[in-house]
């Protein structure tokens, strides 16, 4: 052990004469690198949800001029300021894109995975710094590729984020670019995680066995096999679209095609438009899990060090999200129940998606069996944690008659099934999130985040984010279609024109909850009240570093001595044993 001290300690002195750019820009530190993964990710999120804010303008007002930024939009996109269906379509497959794979996988994964997965492993670093480094930049290249893809003619991907072929095909060149970004991202995703699994396997401090492993390192590393083993399949697809786009092969296009009432003779055809679905969907429903998996791990965190208590069934999280992520794998067809692919096959998907419902259901039992008997403290991350419970509840609870193939038929591409997705992923996930920010903003900065603007970033959050998303339940079951840029047609009652609005104005009051939070981020990294280096009492090893951790992390090797979340052992004077202090008899 005493090479590997020394180690770190060499680290540490060449931590400080590195020129700025080495520092903060080409950095090789986990530390940095999770920093730039989580600035770039919530700008990202930020703009996703402009591009959102501009299409529910679009269904509450239909004709009407877009406020404030209408006449600066491109031709392709808005005409006077009013948006086009072009735009609209553009808007929402962007928005998608956004949101799942340059927001929220590289802030749960890429932020806080880089930064805290170390720490807690008890490592000086990833085991492959310079990948890691490499996974940034490439994720970096892969976001802005995607953005300039709003300036180039016929504009941005507008065959949604799913984007099926044939129609993707014959789509304009931003979906070629949209193409090009993807195997950026995925190439991103592979290398990083790659890294995680590598560190998590071979990088743990000594005495810190799997079982002695935080919730959420096991969180992270199920998350990575799942970027692993699914994004490939995504990849390759993303190629043979472009070769069918690019250079005439048709992996994706059918024989005997018709667009626009023009026979396609000059594609060669032979090819299976479904052959994209199945590609796409068996990374994209693992990618569901690659979203709400960190969240969990972040959640339980939280609510551990808030609750003073172990985390209920530890080792049931543990097998049940192994499990999730084993079984992640063969439901992806639930997707694509309209596609008349036989009831035999449907009702084998329909059977696995619903038993993955079940560690889903064990790890929200097990946190909420937690709170049982706690003294809770209600601090802001803890607000955060617990607000997921019930939004992910429900978004997981909406989800099932989706995967019911009789159900399905009625529900499939209406409004349900987006209520049902953003219930897991935006009043869940993004939540979880929050809390994970507001919780490991102490470790990063050396300053605590003020509660009075965190409580006030929380409430009208989670009231607003309510108010965006429940009424799609009622308009989805009274059959209002997805992917409508104008309802006027299918909105005959006033009360599905009603909640449309509703849903509208939730959104924007949501944008101004965020104000608080985005005053709080960078006020209290500045002028924020300084706290030591375990401020939470918390009994996990990123908090045995100081803070902010110095480069190589910890000032001497740590030893783990006990699992993961000693609170409240009887018998002792302090109700926390951190794992890296031996404990007394």
């Amino acid at each position: 052990m005493s090479g590997h001290h020394d180690h770190s300690h060499g680290h540490h002195d060449h931590g400080h004469d590195l020129p700025f750019w080495r520092k903060y820009i080409f950095s090789v530190d986990h530390k940095m690198i999770g920093c730039q993964y989580t600035v770039t990710a919530l700008l990202f999120l930020f703009f996703g949800f402009t591009l959102m804010m501009i299409m529910r303008w679009q269904l509450a007002y239909p004709g009407q001029a877009i406020p404030f930024i209408g006449q600066y939009l491109s031709k392709d996109i808005a005409a006077d300021g009013v948006l086009v269906g072009d735009g609209y379509n553009a808007f929402g497959a962007m928005h998608g894109t956004i949101m799942v794979f340059l927001a929220i996988v590289p802030l749960a994964v890429g932020g806080f995975g880089n930064y805290v997965l170390p720490l807690q492993v008890g490592a000086p670093d990833m085991a492959f710094p310079k990948l890691n480094m490499m996974s940034y930049w490439v994720y970096f290249c892969g976001g802005v590729t995607m953005l300039t893809s709003f300036f180039i003619k016929g504009g941005a991907a507008a065959s949604g984020w799913t984007s099926y072929p044939p129609l993707s095909v014959f789509a304009s060149s931003g979906q070629t670019v949209w193409l090009l970004g993807m195997v950026l991202l995925i190439t991103s995703s592979l290398l990083g995680s790659v890294n995680f699994i590598v560190t998590t396997v071979q990088m743990r401090a000594k005495g810190l066995s799997f079982f002695r492993l935080p919730f959420f390192v096991w969180a992270q590393l199920v998350t990575s096999f799942l970027l692993l083993l699914a994004f490939p399949p995504l990849e390759a697809a993303g190629v043979l679209q472009l070769m069918d786009r690019l250079a005439g092969t048709s992996f994706f296009m059918p024989s005997g095609l018709v667009f626009s009432s023009e026979p396609q003779t000059h594609m060669s055809g032979g090819g299976s438009p479904l052959l994209w679905q199945h590609l796409f969907w068996f990374l994209a429903h693992p990618e569901v899990y690659v979203l709400i998996l960190p969240a969990m791990g972040i959640v339980s965190e939280v609510i551990a060090t808030n609750t003073r208590k172990p985390l209920w069934g530890y080792k049931s999280l543990v097998y049940s999200v192994i499990f999730l992520g084993f079984m992640s794998f063969i439901v992806w067809a639930h997707h694509m129940f309209m596609t008349g692919m036989g009831t035999t096959l449907s009702t084998f998907f329909q059977a696995t998606t619903m038993v993955i419902s079940v560690p889903s259901v064990i790890v929200l039992t097990c946190l909420i069996l937690s709170l049982y008997g706690a003294s809770i403290r209600y601090n802001t991350p803890m607000l955060f944690a617990l607000a997921f419970l019930p939004m992910f509840a429900i978004g997981g609870l909406t989800g099932l008659p989706l995967g019911l193939t009789a159900s399905d038929i009625h529900l499939h591409d209406t409004y349900y099934v987006i209520g049902h997705f953003h219930y897991v992923v935006a009043p869940g996930t993004i939540f979880a999130m929050f809390a994970g920010i507001y919780y490991w903003f102490p470790k990063v900065t050396g300053r605590k985040m003020s509660e009075f603007l965190g409580k006030l970033h929380f409430w009208p959050s989670f009231v607003f984010i309510n108010v965006v998303f429940m009424p799609m339940f009622f308009q989805g079951m009274a059959g209002l279609l997805r992917r409508q840029y104008d309802q006027t047609e299918q909105l005959h009652g006033s009360i599905a024109h009603g909640l449309t609005k509703m849903s509208s104005y939730g959104a924007w009051l949501l944008a101004l909850a965020q104000l608080p939070f985005i005053i709080n981020f960078f006020y209290s990294m500045f002028k924020g009240r300084k706290v030591d280096a375990n401020p939470w009492e918390s009994t996990t090893l990123e908090w045995a570093a100081p803070s902010p951790p110095p480069h190589g992390n910890f000032d001497k090797t740590p030893v783990v001595y006990c699992g993961p979340y000693e609170y409240s052992v009887p018998g002792k004077s302090k109700d926390y044993c951190p794992q890296h202090v031996a404990m007394e008899a």
